[in-house]
């Protein structure tokens, strides 16, 4: 059986690209990834995504619910390497960190991971995700994982998350010629943030998945970030040039939505998201704030508004 890479979360913003780079190395006779094969774990697996994936050249579906793989099935499939993409609840830890210990003793000798953004990622944060992401990564640099190498990918922000309401309107202007919505989003009108497209996130995941020496990064935080810095006003301007006139109600910093997933008895964990995104607004996301490394590995490329096109034809 050839040596694998488990990609967990194959069919999430993220995943897909780390699936579609990795099996483009592997057509390639001369690369070191031209002897693995892929497996694309996902709880969907008749959805079209995983169909499409599963069309890619030397990739296969695992539908399974992550957290039910254990170490002997790692070992029996040879998993040399895995991309995890974890959820965003409550039970983050428990699950995560359960899977690296299950990933250690499986045999599994580099995870690449996406963590979160980078000036949070410490115990005293005032959002859990972040503490989370401190927990998991102070775990992994434990002299008990020293058996396995690491990476975390911590992007600022991702172009999906800001662009949705701007999404939302174009795409009822279009339809309706009208505005019946105002056009909402989480950034403040004038901090700049360097937002990053998920896929160019999964790009890089797989560069670094790729490379035949995963010492170079063992223990790195990557932080990323788009090619640009953008703003709230940015978005706006965006809208108004799809639709042709201007907007007729904008309203920044919203985070309403975090309301309506703040249900049930973890509703304040949910919260406390809030603080979270303050970083945002406070300036400290910027494009200044990437990684040198990453310049070298795979530089992110697609533009705020690459994006946005990008989001409007689908």
């Amino acid at each position: 059986m050839a040596p694998t890479i488990l990609i967990i979360g194959a069919t999430g913003n993220t995943g897909r690209s780390v699936v579609s780079t990795l099996s483009e190395f592997t057509q390639n006779p001369n690369h070191y990834l031209a002897s693995h094969r892929l497996i694309a774990q996902t709880r969907t697996a008749t959805s079209d995504a995983a169909k499409q994936l599963a069309s890619l050249p030397n990739v296969s579906i695992l539908d399974q619910n992550w957290i039910d793989i254990t170490s002997d099935w790692l070992h029996s499939n040879e998993v040399t390497k895995v991309f995890i993409a974890a959820h965003t609840g409550p039970t983050v830890f428990s699950e995560e960190s359960h899977f690296h210990v299950t990933a250690l003793n499986g045999g599994v000798k580099h995870v690449v991971r996406i963590s979160t953004t980078a000036a949070n990622v410490r115990p005293g944060f005032r959002a859990y995700y972040s503490r989370t992401h401190w927990a998991i990564e102070t775990m992994l640099a434990s002299e008990d994982f020293k058996g396995m190498m690491w990476t975390s990918l911590q992007p600022n922000f991702f172009t999906n998350f800001i662009l949705a309401g701007a999404v939302a309107v174009v795409k009822e202007f279009r339809e309706t010629g009208k505005q019946s919505m105002p056009l909402s989003m989480v950034p403040s009108k004038d901090a700049r943030v360097g937002v990053i497209d998920p896929k160019d996130v999964g790009a890089f995941a797989a560069y670094v998945l790729a490379d035949e020496n995963p010492e170079v990064h063992n223990g790195k935080k990557y932080v990323l970030n788009g090619p640009e810095d953008v703003t709230g006003q940015d978005i706006v301007d965006l809208v108004e040039k799809e639709i042709g006139v201007p907007v007729e109600k904008v309203i920044f910093k919203d985070l309403s939505f975090l309301e309506l997933m703040a249900q049930g008895p973890h509703n304040v964990l949910t919260l406390s998201f809030k603080y979270a995104i303050e970083t945002v607004w406070e300036g400290k996301c910027g494009i200044d704030t990437t990684s040198k490394e990453v310049f070298g590995i795979r530089a992110p490329k697609t533009t705020l508004a690459q994006a946005f096109k990008e989001a409007l034809e689908e």
